[in-house]
């Protein structure tokens, strides 16, 4: 009888062992999401749970348009959604390394990108602008041109960034890591603008009453996949992004609509 004891209570140990390495039940119940919470109004982080930021793992708490349709798509795969907070050129190795699930993190599919990641279908489309200091030289431009020797930069890793080349005789600045960088940058005068994206632009100059928004009517060539977004999934996972994207077919443009105007609203003015 001792020895029954003795070899059951070894088959428990090397189970309670096994479960505590591949996280079991637990993991197989989250939802764990990639993003770099300071890209506003698609993420940003925050103090509290208030217009309901979810919680970071490690601390603190994140909101956004991204955050929104985590919840969304999380909620349609009946999983409980794990935010991760990851630097931007971290992304694509959290994906492959499994720490994350999806990048959902205003990230656009590009004809790169999908050669190491499977995108979903899109969830939100946007145009190119420019921030720049209100009251300045460059506030009342109307084409990409009128930046012909202005020192422009954008995100690194980012085909923003590589766009800037279409302005002849544009000062190209190093590419920074993020958006925070980028508006500090900015507002010092080490830059004359930067590339970015509608809903960051209106973050922007909604965050800073120095900062104005340049949209073109002579602007940047881009491919419709430049300008989408949609979720990264891990290479192969056909069946995560079939189901993803049937969620996504559920979320109509209206509501799409509403839930980045109330991100744009409820956007921190400061990014902490």
């Amino acid at each position: 009888m001792k020895k029954f004891l003795s070899i059951l209570c070894v088959v428990v140990l090397i189970c309670g062992l096994s479960c505590g390495l591949s996280g079991c039940e637990q993991e197989k119940g989250e939802f764990r999401v990639g993003l770099e919470c300071a890209y506003a109004p698609f993420n940003w982080t925050q103090q509290d749970d208030s217009n309901g930021a979810v919680p970071i793992e490690g601390g603190g708490y994140a909101g956004g348009y991204d955050v929104e349709i985590a919840k969304i798509i999380a909620e349609g795969l009946g999983k409980e959604l794990v935010i991760v907070k990851t630097a931007w050129e971290g992304l694509p190795q959290a994906l492959q390394s499994g720490t994350i699930d999806a990048i959902i993190a205003g990230m656009s599919p590009t004809a790169e990108r999908k050669e190491t990641i499977d995108f979903t279908d899109n969830y939100y489309k946007s145009d190119l602008v420019m921030v720049v200091k209100k009251g300045g030289p460059y506030e009342n431009a109307t084409s990409i041109q009128d930046f012909s020797g202005a020192k422009i930069t954008a995100q690194l890793g980012t085909f923003h960034y590589t766009v800037i080349e279409q302005i002849e005789g544009v000062d190209q600045q190093t590419a920074m890591d993020d958006f925070t960088a980028m508006r500090v940058a900015l507002e010092s005068g080490i830059i004359d603008g930067y590339v970015s994206e509608r809903p960051e632009g209106i973050s922007a100059t909604s965050a800073n009453a120095n900062f104005a928004m340049v949209e073109f009517e002579d602007g940047f060539v881009a491919s419709d996949d430049d300008v989408a977004i949609a979720a990264g999934i891990k290479k192969g996972n056909d069946e995560l992004r079939e189901q993803i994207n049937e969620i996504l077919a559920g979320i109509s443009e209206e509501q799409r609509v509403e839930l980045m105007d109330a991100a744009i609203r409820n956007q921190p003015s400061e990014q902490n």
